[in-house]
């Protein structure tokens, strides 16, 4: 999947990635609604920080889902 173009499809797929590799239980925190395409770009590159580490320890994903909620609209 090309996730280059900022697209709520893009948006979607990377949101709900991310709440399956951060294991989050609350998944409302992860509604693409709540979420500007205007900050797709940081929110990609969140995106591949947590790919590209792999898996996170539970301070780190608290962290970032509080990093994630900075963005959210």
């Amino acid at each position: 999947m090309n996730l280059t173009n900022p697209t709520k499809e893009n948006l979607a797929f990377i949101l709900e990635d991310l709440a399956n590799r951060l294991d989050v239980v609350n998944r409302t925190i992860m509604d693409v609604e709540d979420y500007d395409l205007s900050k797709y770009e940081d929110i990609k590159f969140m995106y591949d920080m947590v790919v590209q580490k792999g898996r996170l320890t539970a301070l780190e994903t608290q962290a970032f889902i509080q990093e994630l909620r900075t963005v959210r609209k």
